[in-house]
């Protein structure tokens, strides 16, 4: 470990970004052209680790549109799965170590209580898969990791669930939305804080990447549906002084919204291991919207 040079994958997305902004204030961030780290073709990526003199490799790249990934299934397996095999395989031949994202599409979401690390996985579609199997694939090598399982992941940019629901909240005067799905919303610069901490720490003592080597989940406290995390957001935005079009917000079932690709019913995810392991603990899924709508204006 040389230096504070970290290599970022996929800063241009939701999460990228602001990992990009929030650990650029203690560490070097090498930010690799997209034109140059092509994803759908992994194997190019190799020559980039071993270009750069780094202390750290960060993926936040990711193919997540879940529906499409049924049909697109090629495109998911070269992002989601081979590429984090390339990287991983690289970092362990430089030892140098990988910080890696993954998510709650991994399990079946089957379960009553909150998901842990253990747990069995058993992805319901194409996503969760080639999601579950790039984590495998960075597990196989003897290469130093942490694998941050999230999930229901929104930002100021980017596609994603906030911005559908103000796109429609202007647009209809009612707006359905699914009540039997939970699980935990994070805010991109929540994930990206908690990250930062963590690479703080193991920055200054490099030995703790093999000793805390594995995968964790990252997510704030708390659960909700879509439906409450849309109603939640609805409601703030209306005391922020918002006008909509939308009068109701109402529930609906699954079965109600079919998609291309099947859904987990319950994935909340239980994130004790990374507070025990690094003293790090995202806020309550309201506390983390809270913040985002104080940072993010309307009109925004």
């Amino acid at each position: 470990m040389i230096d504070n040079s970290v290599l970022l994958f996929g800063a241009s997305g939701q999460l990228g970004k602001d990992l990009h902004q929030t650990l650029s204030s203690f560490a070097n961030i090498l930010v690799p052209k997209r034109s140059t780290a092509d994803f759908l073709e992994p194997q190019t990526l190799g020559s980039i680790v071993r270009e750069a003199t780094l202390s750290l490799i960060i993926n936040a790249a990711a193919y997540t549109a879940v529906d499409k990934a049924e049909e697109e299934h090629e495109r998911a397996v070269a992002i989601n799965t081979i590429a984090p095999k390339v990287l991983a395989e690289e970092a362990e031949q430089l030892s140098i170590p990988l910080i890696h994202y993954s998510t709650d599409f991994v399990f079946a979401g089957d379960g009553d209580r909150p998901y842990l690390e253990t747990d069995q996985t058993a992805p319901l579609n194409i996503y969760g898969r080639t999601k579950r199997n790039g984590e495998d694939a960075i597990r196989k090598t003897e290469g130093a990791h942490l694998i941050f399982r999230t999930s229901w992941v929104y930002a100021k940019s980017g596609q994603n669930f906030l911005h559908t629901m103000e796109r429609l909240f202007q647009e209809r005067e009612k707006v359905t939305v699914v009540d039997d799905q939970i699980g935990t919303p994070n805010w991109s610069r929540s994930l990206a804080e908690a990250t930062a901490k963590i690479v703080r720490q193991m920055l200054r003592n490099p030995e703790r990447f093999e000793e805390l080597s594995g995968t964790y989940h990252m997510t704030g406290s708390g659960q909700t549906s879509w439906h409450g995390l849309a109603t939640a957001y609805f409601s703030r935005r209306k005391n922020q002084g918002v006008s909509y079009r939308c009068k109701f917000v109402d529930p609906i079932s699954t079965t109600d919204y079919p998609t291309a690709a099947r859904r987990t019913a319950y994935s909340v995810l239980d994130s004790t291991k990374l507070e025990k392991a690094f003293g790090v603990a995202l806020p309550h899924w309201e506390e983390q919207l809270d913040q985002f709508l104080d940072d993010t204006p309307p009109g925004e």
